[in-house]
């Protein structure tokens, strides 16, 4: 449980008090054994990674179903991986998966039931005694159930009971603002189009989203610079990079195809510079497991270059590369910068030189971490790299000056003129399937007036065009009382969110939750009033509606529109594909006052994609562009070299270093996945490439940072975060020495999201700093040690 002092003007005292005595606990249970520790992994993907694959294919689905499963994942008539959005290659293989891909299948198609007489033997706070792992190994959700107010138990419910229910509560609300509807990268094309549009005909644009806490900043940068909230390259773009720039970003765990995208670079010739505060197995050495003949060696080399920089020293070292190559420029000119393409396609660049100009290298080895001498090193790389491309992920959008992290890339990649050409440009990697596509479909609080007067044309009705709610704003209103009715069409909201104990006040303080869902999660255990779950179609499943079979759409990384298509008989006759879902809620709210043919419309799903083509540029002819082999491309201005700001130019920014200034005693902490897990959903226990195995609860730090402060490895030790004259106290953590920058900590989420303050977010993107968390670490109540392991 987490504790939260506050300022004397708030409610002073824990979270805890404010709770009734009988609700139940909002985190997992402490974990009852501690965990062993070994040096990391050397190679990422081998042996181990095809092992690791089979055990939780064959374990959770058999060897036949599995297989099966396994062999339709990302092929063109097969259906799109339910984890990562890194974009299939046009020549794929028969086994065209990764091993966290095998986990996401393996999880979603296990054989395991939540039935009906599941609820009947655990209530509500037994179930909230169990761990988040344990909860998601009881299997799919088989039927509709309900919590009604005062209840212990969930109960079945009837579809047309569970939409009349959600009805009742959103018709009797004063105001359509005061409900929130939260979207998870899941969801398909389809289901994010209809989803937007009852909400906005209901008359909200509260449609906060898992980008809110992601890619946000992403979005914001990107299209402040260039025009576009997406990238600009294409993966055929990576076999033409001189060099790639990975940054904030573990692609061996979180996007472990993108290993072989890096392999092929690497066997080719191009530099690899990796920027981490971290190094990660991924990003060393790999060995593809396809590759049988090369199992056996070291494997590939990836990095040419590792820059271990602190926590949050992004802006400084992007800021030392950009120093050092104008620096360069001025000894030998017409060398490194791109004058020509400066001059004719940007903005902004004689205030960048001169500010970078007034840079000290003091300030950027003192703020980055990242000796001098490594940064001339990269900005060497950088200067003989005629194609460029740079990564990157959630290190880099989570943190206050997120936005400033990535427009920092962008100044380095028009000062070397390097997008809108093949094998050149900037590569976001979305972590969540569809992410990028719910947006496309207009899943945003903020939406242009152009995308709403196109819904108004089409569907004769005029959208509310007041700004609605994003994630941090929806906690606040929730909290506050502003929005009695919560509805989540996918996602893990509580475990995803930052404040786990702010969030679980702010859903309880409701009339109604809603989650649509394939599994239980602990979202589901943290309720309002009343609470429905309404299970839904997996990926991997067959669509059969009044027409016959039906497919779906995603869009990847790279801006590539695809159909996905199930491939086994669903987990229970009682679920309903997320289309019809959306559909018949519409159709039970709205009634009358909607003019949509709701139910015509999910009869078959190329009604809904005429829609789309009619309101969203970019999808014209979609039914039939979307059945050619491996879809198609959206436009993309940057890409084609035409920046689709409002002056038509690309734009260099000018931002101050920020200062990280640490307290005596405090760590600068960040959070992170394991290898066992892919946003909220964990598969296992182990971390196999950093060498943790069977736990959670850790805190790595830097042997000299353990040793300074009196403690020991595998001591255990509480957590407490510092924001503003608050303090948030997570307890019972394994200390484990890591190489790891000084004054720096990494800890995984969501043990951690209780120590990740609600009001801490990037400027203008709002996403939650939850890799900027300050800390100090103390030995726990309990202080006896878990066991030490080596130092990795």
């Amino acid at each position: 449980m987490a504790e939260v002092q506050r300022s004397e003007e708030e409610s002073p005292g824990t979270v805890a008090s404010t709770l009734a005595p009988e609700l139940p606990p909002v985190q997992p249970p402490e974990e009852p054994e501690p965990p062993r520790v070994a040096p990391p992994a050397r190679v990422a993907g081998g042996v181990p990674a095809v092992v690791s694959t089979m055990k939780h294919a064959w374990g959770e689905m058999g060897a036949v179903r599995g297989t099966r499963l396994l062999l339709k994942v990302n092929q063109k008539d097969g259906f799109d991986c339910p984890g990562c959005a890194w974009p299939d290659p046009g020549h794929r293989s028969v086994a065209e998966f990764c091993e966290n891909g095998a986990k996401a299948v393996a999880e979603e198609g296990t054989r395991e039931r939540v039935t009906p007489d599941f609820f009947r033997r655990w209530s509500v706070a037994e179930l909230s005694d169990q761990s988040d792992y344990w909860l998601g190994k009881q299997g799919r959700l088989t039927h509709p159930m309900v919590l009604r107010e005062g209840a212990t138990h969930y109960a079945p419910i009837s579809w047309d009971e569970a939409f009349a229910l959600v009805a009742e509560e959103l018709n009797a609300l004063d105001t359509p603002d005061a409900a929130s509807f939260y979207t998870s990268g899941r969801t398909s094309n389809e289901a994010a189009f209809l989803y937007q549009l009852f909400v906005r005909q209901f008359g909200t644009n509260n449609l906060p989203d898992c980008s809110n806490m992601c890619h946000e900043s992403s979005g914001t940068a990107l299209g402040e610079t260039l025009g576009i909230g997406k990238g600009t390259v294409t993966l055929e773009d990576f076999d033409h990079a001189q060099a790639i720039f990975v940054i904030g970003q573990n692609p061996g765990t979180n996007h472990p195809r993108m290993l072989t995208t890096l392999q092929a670079a690497a066997r080719r010739g191009c530099d690899i510079v990796s920027i981490n505060p971290l190094p990660e197995t991924g990003l060393n050495r790999f060995k593809h497991p396809q590759e049988v003949l090369r199992l056996v060696g070291p494997g590939t080399a990836l990095n040419t270059l590792f820059l271990q920089v602190r926590i949050n020293g992004d802006v400084a070292l992007l800021q030392g590369l950009g120093k050092a190559l104008l620096e360069r420029e001025v000894a030998q000119p017409g060398t490194v910068v791109a004058r020509e393409f400066i001059a004719d396609k940007t903005l902004g660049f004689d205030a960048y030189a001169a500010h970078l100009g007034a840079v000290r290298w003091e300030d950027v080895e003192e703020q980055s971490g990242v000796p001098r001498e490594q940064i001339l090193a990269a900005a060497d790389i950088l200067a003989r790299s005629e194609r460029t491309i740079f990564c990157w992920a959630m290190g880099l959008t989570q943190h206050r000056n997120a936005v400033a992290n990535i427009q920092e890339i962008v100044n380095l990649t028009l000062l070397r003129g390097s997008v809108g050409k093949q094998g050149a440009g900037v590569c976001p990697v979305r972590g969540h399937s569809n992410v990028q596509g719910d947006r496309t479909m207009g899943i945003w609080e903020r939406p242009r007036p152009a995308f709403l007067d196109a819904l108004a044309r089409e569907f004769d009705f005029e959208p509310p065009r007041h700004h609605g709610l994003d994630v941090v704003a929806a906690l606040h209103a929730m909290h506050e009382g502003r929005v009695r009715v919560f509805f989540a069409l996918g996602g893990n909201f509580l475990s995803a969110t930052p404040d786990t104990e702010f969030t679980a006040r702010a859903l309880r303080r409701t009339r109604l939750t809603v989650h649509v869902s394939t599994k239980l999660n602990r979202a589901h255990l943290v309720h309002g009033r009343r609470a429905l779950i309404l299970p839904c179609l997996g990926r991997t499943e067959h669509d059969v509606q009044a027409t016959g079979p039906q497919f779906v759409t995603v869009e990847n990384s790279m801006g590539v529109v695809h159909a996905t298509r199930g491939a086994v008989a669903p987990a229970s006759e009682h679920l309903l594909s997320e289309p019809v879902i959306v559909a018949r809620l519409a159709t039970a709210v709205l009634g009358a006052r909607s003019k949509v043919p709701w139910m015509s419309l999910v009869e078959d799903y190329d009604r809904v994609r005429e829609r789309i083509a009619r309101v969203i540029p970019g999808f014209e002819d979609f039914n039939r562009r979307v059945r050619e082999p491996g879809g198609f491309f959206l436009p993309n201005g940057p890409r084609e070299g035409r920046f689709t700001t409002e002056s038509g130019k690309a734009h260099f920014t000018v931002h101050a270093m920020p200062r990280q200034e640490l307290e005596p005693g405090q760590l600068m902490m960040m959070t992170l996945r394991t290898h066992d897990q892919f946003n909220t959903t964990v598969y296992g226990l182990d971390d196999r490439y950093r060498g943790i195995r069977g736990g959670r609860r850790v805190v790595m730090m830097h042997p000299k940072d353990i040793q300074e402060r009196g403690l020991a490895a595998g001591q255990v030790v509480d957590l407490t975060s510092h924001f503003r004259g608050e303090t948030r106290v997570a307890r019972r953590f394994v200390v484990v020495p890591y190489n790891i920058p000084r004054r720096c900590a990494a800890t995984y989420f969501p043990e951690t999201n209780v120590l990740v303050p609600v009001d801490s977010f990037a400027e203008k993107s709002r996403t939650p700093a939850s890799k900027s968390v300050v800390i100090t670490v103390a030995p726990s109540v309990a202080t006896e040690a878990l066991g030490a392991g080596p130092t990795p």
